[in-house]
Parts: C-alpha cells; sequence; structure tokens
C-alpha cells in the first residue's frame, strides 16, 4: 500500500524522536543540527497577488501551496523559507483549493469553481491530467492508500478519485452524503481527513449544528455526526490528523482548535485553542517535525496584484 501524508507526517515525529535520542549520544554533531533546524524561518513570504488558499508537505522539507488567483502551484523550502513557481496553473477560472503530495511525487488538486480535480507531476511541473466532475466548489483532499477523496462545498457529495497499487489514478466515481449530513443553502463541506484506525472520513460540515465535523463511511457515504461536546466549528477549513490529535483551523478566528479523538473518529475532547498574532485568516494546516505550517489567505481584504501574503509556524499541542 502507498502511505498516505499522516503516514510520513508520523514518521517525521518518530525521526525527530529518534534524532533526540541520537544528540544524546553523539553530543555536539547532532546538537548543531538541532540548533540549526531550530533556527528555520517560522515566517516566510509568498509571492505578492499568490492568494494561497491550501498547503501540504511530503517526507521532504518542503511546502506546496495553491493559489486562488490562477492555480499556480509554489514550493517553498522549509529550511530558507525561499521558494519558486514549479507548476503554471490554468488561468483566473482555474484556481486551486486544496492540494495533497503523493509519495511518487504527484500534486493532487481541488479545481475550486472550475469544478474541476487535477493531478501535476511535482517534479516537471506538468499537469498530467484534468477531471471535469461538474463540482460547483472542489475544496479539499486527503489521500487513502486507494484513493484521493474531494469535497465539494456547494453539493452533499465526495469526489473519489481511484488510486492503483502504484499510486496512479483512475477513473472518478461521486458518492453522495447522507445519513446525518446537512446541506446547506450556502458554503457547507470543507475540509478532510481520515480516522488514525483508517476505517472513515472525517469532513467539516460547517451548517449542521452550528457547525461540526462529520464521520463518512467511504463505502457508502452514511455520514454521522463527531460527538465534540459543546464545541462548534462554524468557520472550521483545514484539517490535520496526527496520531488522535486533530488540529482544525477556524479560518475567520485566526486559531486551530485541537481535540483529542478516538481511533475510530466518533467522539472527540476539545483540548486546545492555538492562536497567534500573525494570523491573517489561515486556512488550511500540514505537518513537519515539532512545527505546524499555515498560509495566511487574508479573505479580509480585496485581493490585488500587489497585496502581500505569506505562511506561518506554530508549535503543535
Amino acid at each position: 500500500m502507498a502511505p498516505t501524508e499522516r503516514s510520513f507526517a508520523r514518521r517525521r515525529l518518530l525521526t525527530g524522536a529518534a534524532a533526540l535520542t541520537g544528540a544524546a549520544l553523539l553530543g555536539p554533531t547532532a546538537h548543531a543540527a538541532e540548533k540549526a533546524r531550530s533556527a528555520w524561518p517560522d515566517r516566510f513570504s509568498l509571492p505578492r497577488g499568490f492568494q494561497p488558499e491550501g498547503i501540504t508537505i511530503g517526507s521532504r522539507p518542503y511546502a506546496w501551496f495553491g493559489s486562488l488567483a490562477n492555480g499556480d502551484v509554489y514550493r517553498a523550502s522549509l529550511a530558507t523559507g525561499r521558494g519558486a513557481v514549479i507548476a503554471k496553473g490554468l488561468g483566473a477560472d482555474h484556481p486551486t483549493v486544496g492540494l495533497k503530495i503523493g509519495p511518487r511525487g504527484r500534486l493532487f488538486l481541488s479545481g475550486g469553481v472550475s469544478g474541476e480535480l487535477r493531478t501535476v507531476d511535482a517534479r516537471s511541473g506538468e499537469t498530467e491530467k484534468v477531471y471535469d466532475v461538474g463540482g460547483l466548489f472542489v475544496n479539499d483532499v486527503i489521500l487513502t492508500p486507494d484513493a484521493a477523496w474531494f469535497t465539494d462545498s456547494y453539493r452533499a457529495v465526495l469526489y473519489k478519485l481511484l488510486l492503483d497499487r502504484h499510486g496512479a489514478p483512475g477513473a472518478v466515481e461521486t458518492v453522495p452524503l447522507t445519513g446525518d449530513w446537512v446541506q446547506g443553502a450556502d458554503f457547507t463541506a470543507n475540509g478532510i481527513e481520515r480516522t488514525s484506525d483508517g476505517s472513515a472520513l472525517l469532513v467539516v460540515n460547517t451548517v449542521a449544528d452550528g457547525g461540526g465535523l462529520m464521520r463518512v463511511d467511504p463505502r457508502t457515504g452514511v455520514a454521522r455526526a463527531v460527538d465534540l461536546g459543546a464545541a462548534r466549528l462554524p468557520n472550521g477549513d483545514g484539517l490535520l490528523l496526527l496520531g488522535r490529535t486533530l488540529y482544525a483551523v477556524q479560518q475567520q478566528q485566526n486559531a486551530i482548535d485541537v481535540f483529542r479523538l478516538d481511533a475510530a473518529g466518533t467522539r472527540g475532547t476539545a483540548v486546545a485553542r492555538i492562536a497567534d498574532p500573525r494570523f491573517r485568516i489561515p486556512t488550511t494546516v500540514a505537518a513537519w517535525g515539532d512545527r505546524l505550517y499555515l498560509p495566511n489567505a487574508r479573505f479580509d481584504v480585496e485581493p490585488a496584484p500587489d497585496t502581500e501574503y505569506d505562511a506561518v509556524a506554530v508549535r503543535p499541542v
């Protein structure tokens, strides 16, 4: 089975623990490496006018960001903060909203208002394939061993892009959302993740019961509300699950709400809220080592070609 992005995150956490053990054994050399990593920037600029929304980090310390302006993909080094556009978009009508990088260097892109799913070779920057699924707003994406799953914010469906055992994409299936799913008259589904036991998908629903989380059976599309107690996610956007700790970005609140979930994702407990004065409406989150990285979408300003954008790093709980 091809590893998912979460398995890479777990590997990075384990690698970090091993590095700490090695530091104790190797002395100054290991301590110097740790000190060098601690000097990595915790804020770096993105291109002016870029309009970032999604972020993904794979098995190496690089982050990829998608542009709402024209669909470009920008790659930045986490060690230096410097980067470049590595894939040109298809234009203003073909934004890149959510994105994930697979273990074989393939990017899976959500096309927003274009109603598309796209795949891009992260090495060459070439667009491999465009899937017109007739979506109204294809928003976020998560990888599982056999599929890439996409949300649509204006339709009660998920799009399932099938992957073979080598991670190559095939056909697309549309999976209706039923059960407890409540589809609002406006923007509803947003971020998506996978439960830690791999049995289900977790999807933000900004409408149901004031905003919350749904656990979706990937075989049937039946959704059940996740019991988060009194916590609500009315501005819930990107999700990141590390082990059983779920990080849910609440964009308009400039915060990340943190929950401890059971393995099956049926219930969770709010344990913390991460806020930072550098947050300017962050939307999505990805992990590397002992940091969480978020792009600031700045949805509170009118975008222009010279609007400044950045990404920031904070410590996880």
